[in-house]
């Protein structure tokens, strides 16, 4: 298993399998000074204003693939990476069939690498001999779950990971389910208990998806999360402005009873789990995370798959059930009141949702014959 720092791997699989021991102690300790620095001051380097964890992820992750590359276009290891590297990898990336947003992140996490440089090691700042176009800010809402789908994914929550009753089954089937929990959650079988069945029919997916579903919850805010955001005998979720994806002000959004109930039994069920021992996030991945972006994508296709839900020729995001907050609560209730229930701080944000849900559009034709 790769050393790690805060979660992001200092010598990755790819790169150890190619360097020898001098190399890799060379490689773990020139990444660990670049990782620490974008968690702690990365962003803004005079107010000790650092990234998120997943974006220095996903920015170490491309930066692994640059040097790898470099490497290869030398022929030798280096960690003296100079603008004539990047300005050469930029254009290895345009002849290459890759989208632009792609391309756009590779080239932000290669600035930042520069930048970190040009902070700690008196080098320069880059600036790109090539620039891709930026991905457009599209008028309307991105692809959206229609109503009959939020009932699916509401519905498909409460299947997720779940197992069959203990006591309604035969001593046969225990042992099955008992092999699957034990896969499941990386332990030997004869250690596999009756907590564990009660873990894996948690409530903890039944209140994530729930939850945003009814919020319009961006990633970033279920990774935020945190217990006390939880009003559960008010039917609400208090986000705190520090806490906020928009940073705006304080939010307070409505929330569905059977929601607010779930969420109240997660609080309960949580307790007993050791992972959130001296942890305030509301959700944790199995290892210990925060979700980000990747592990909820992967959660809602789940879903879907459960659900029977279509999902060819479709972009699967988080977003899908924020899109489809802001259209339905629009169509229902007006701008005012999507623009409150989705945190926007200008009205003129809300109004990609003012559009008619496929459905009508659908029963219009129907009645134009």
């Amino acid at each position: 298993m790769p050393e790690e720092y805060q979660g992001i791997p200092l010598v990755p699989e790819p790169a150890r399998a190619r360097l020898d021991e001098r190399q890799q102690m060379t490689y773990r300790e020139h990444r660990r000074d670049l990782i620490e620095w974008l968690l702690v001051f990365g962003k803004h380097p005079e107010k000790a204003d650092g990234y998120a964890q997943r974006t220095v992820l996903n920015t170490a992750q491309r930066l692994d693939l640059f040097y790898r590359w470099v490497w290869d276009e030398r022929e030798s290891f280096t960690t003296d990476i100079d603008h004539g590297d990047a300005d050469a990898y930029m254009r290895h990336l345009a002849r290459k069939d890759e989208g632009d947003y792609s391309r756009n992140n590779t080239q932000s996490a290669i600035k930042r690498l520069f930048k970190w440089k040009a902070h700690e090691r008196g080098g320069e700042t880059w600036e790109p001999s090539i620039t891709f176009t930026e991905p457009s800010a599209s008028t309307e809402p991105r692809d959206f779950l229609v109503k009959e789908e939020r009932r699916q994914t509401r519905e498909a929550a409460l299947e997720y990971g779940s197992i069959p009753g203990y006591s309604g089954l035969t001593s046969t089937e225990r042992e099955k389910w008992k092999s699957y929990l034990a896969q499941r959650f990386s332990k030997p079988k004869a250690e596999v208990t009756p907590e564990d069945w009660e873990k894996a029919n948690s409530w903890k997916f039944p209140s994530l998806v729930w939850a945003s579903l009814d919020a319009g919850l961006r990633p970033v805010e279920v990774e935020r999360a945190t217990v006390s955001w939880v009003d559960a005998e008010n039917a609400l979720l208090r986000i705190p402005k520090e806490e906020s994806s928009k940073n705006v002000g304080n939010w307070t959004v409505s929330i569905r009873e059977e929601t607010a109930n779930a969420l109240n039994a997660w609080l309960t069920e949580r307790e007993r789990y050791e992972v959130y021992e001296g942890r305030d996030e509301l959700w944790l991945t199995r290892e210990g995370n925060p979700y980000g972006t990747s592990a909820l994508r992967h959660v809602l296709k789940r879903l879907f798959e459960i659900a029977g839900i279509d999902a060819q020729n479709r972009k699967i995001s988080w977003y899908m059930i924020r899109h489809s907050v802001g259209t339905y609560m629009t169509r229902e209730e007006g701008l005012a009141a999507a623009q409150a229930q989705l945190r926007h701080k200008s009205e003129t944000t809300t109004m990609r949702y003012d559009q008619v849900p496929v459905e009508e559009r659908r029963d219009a034709l129907d009645k134009m014959g």
